[in-house]
């Protein structure tokens, strides 16, 4: 399925959000998302995604 992921257009196979998280490399990391511009907590990211869907993923970072 077509979907953007942080501004970039991205095919993948998984059909929610917590799988697409795994397909792009993120399975273990602290990460927060997005789907069309809404928040998404880790404890929901088992709803289904749909083509065209657009996912932001930020990692915290530190420093300053």
């Amino acid at each position: 399925m077509q979907i953007t992921v942080n501004g970039t257009a991205t095919e993948v196979q998984a059909q929610t959000l917590a799988g697409a998280l795994d397909e792009l490399g993120y399975r273990d990391a602290k990460v927060a998302t997005a789907v069309n511009e809404s928040f998404v907590p880790a404890t929901a990211r088992d709803a289904p995604l749909s083509p065209g869907d657009r996912i932001e993923i930020v990692a915290p970072r530190q420093g300053g």
